[in-house]
């Protein structure tokens, strides 16, 4: 679906992350890919993942909390890439602390850490590379139900999701006229570093799977193949939504 486009994908960790799923999906379907690493100690992980993908892949440094560093990572994606037809944005971050305790004792320097990495970065990113961005391209970012729903222990990065989400609509119609779609995806929890920090996550799996729908919890690979979805010419009228991909879980009410 991605035979001769080119992309970036932020947010890569290790072979646990979704962003990781999300490059395998995306270079498996033809696309030539950029990825980023945030600073010294991703960046030997990162290439060696990197290695083992087919087709044409760039790396580069990419801290999203340094102004400069967004900036100069622009200019690596028009070198490295020259155009691009699509971003994806799978980065979030609170300080543990604030995923401990009640919500309301939230501190206003957690707050401000956790929307500028989580959510800010989104549109730094998109500003960044929207010189390169092709007519048709996607931008797609990664959220989760705690946005809209209230899920215990995940507190303040609820706020930023939904932060996200709302930042998502903002840019599909920033960009609409120019034939630029952002959309995100709304996956169920899976084990990944980020949820390492999310106090009684077993708990939430295991609610899931008794509750969803489908009776089961989701797969990285099942949530890039949706990413993957949105990225290509299939989507090409599907813009400023949130795509859930978690068995059903958010379609239930009791």
């Amino acid at each position: 679906m991605l035979k001769g486009k080119k992309g970036v994908v932020l947010g890569v960790a290790n072979k646990r992350s979704i962003a990781w799923a999300v490059a395998k999906a995306a270079a498996a379907e033809g696309a030539e890919l950029v990825l980023t690493y945030q600073n010294e100690r991703f960046e030997k992980n990162v290439r060696a993942l990197a290695d083992t993908l087919p087709g044409d892949i760039s790396v580069i440094p990419c801290d999203v909390d340094d102004e400069e560093q967004v900036a100069r990572f622009g200019d690596a994606v028009g070198e490295q890439a020259g155009k691009i037809d699509f971003l994806v944005h799978s980065i979030a971050y609170a300080n543990p602390d604030e995923l401990k305790g009640e919500f309301h004792h939230t501190s206003r320097a957690g707050f401000r850490k956790a929307l500028e990495t989580s959510v800010h970065s989104f549109i730094a990113l998109s500003n960044a590379v929207d010189e390169h961005l092709n007519d048709g391209g996607a931008l797609v970012t990664l959220s989760y139900i705690g946005a809209v729903r209230i899920i215990p222990n995940y507190n303040l990065m609820g706020v930023a999701k939904a932060a996200l989400e709302a930042t998502m609509r903002y840019l599909a119609y920033d960009l609409g006229h120019r034939n630029i779609r952002a959309n995100a995806v709304s996956a169920g929890p899976i084990k990944t570093l980020s949820a390492a920090g999310i106090g009684d996550f077993q708990r939430i799996l295991s609610h899931v799977e008794e509750m969803a729908p489908l009776r089961r919890n989701v797969n990285a690979d099942e949530v890039a193949d949706a990413v993957t979805f949105l990225l290509s010419d299939k989507a090409r009228a599907i813009t400023g939504t949130v795509l859930y991909v978690d068995a059903g879980y958010h379609a239930m009410g009791l």
